[in-house]
């Protein structure tokens, strides 16, 4: 008698453990689901999110010439149409960034990487719809 009641609560405890167990793992299952990055844009969604700089010309602080052109990638069609908005703003930040910098602040990838991330913090503290999220430096000749 002693032996099926001790039985008994084993098994009790055992399914109580088990529906424990499964109750955790859908509840984790079904959070990370909820957490998952949304998908990547496309590259029609880029690129009607994307505005184009138009070719700029203008002196280095050394007294180089640098001649560039830009794509800036922001997070909505919204922000793109504020950024066209706003290209004699755009255009002023990139000169003056520009206006700072020698030909060897420019040189290599990181001098290039530097500059697309100063931009891109200059243009986003503008920003009302959306943000810049990416700076593609399209074409570059520096003399």
């Amino acid at each position: 008698m002693k032996k099926n009641k001790l039985l008994t609560i084993m098994l009790i405890i055992l399914i109580t453990i088990t529906l424990i167990g499964v109750v955790i793992f859908v509840l984790l299952t079904q959070f990370n689901k909820q957490q998952a990055a949304p998908p990547e844009p496309t590259i029609d969604e880029i690129l009607e999110a994307s505005v184009d700089v138009p070719e700029l010309t203008t002196n280095l602080a050394d007294n180089s010439i640098v001649r560039l052109t830009l794509k800036l990638q922001t997070d909505s069609k919204e922000a793109a149409e504020e950024l066209v908005k706003r290209d004699f703003q755009t255009n002023n930040i990139i000169i003056e960034e520009l206006a700072e910098m020698t030909k060897k602040d420019l040189d290599g990838k990181q001098g290039k990487v530097m500059f697309e991330s100063t931009i891109k913090s200059k243009i986003n503290e503008l920003m009302q719809e959306g943000e810049v999220q990416q700076v593609y430096i399209t074409s570059y000749i520096i003399q």
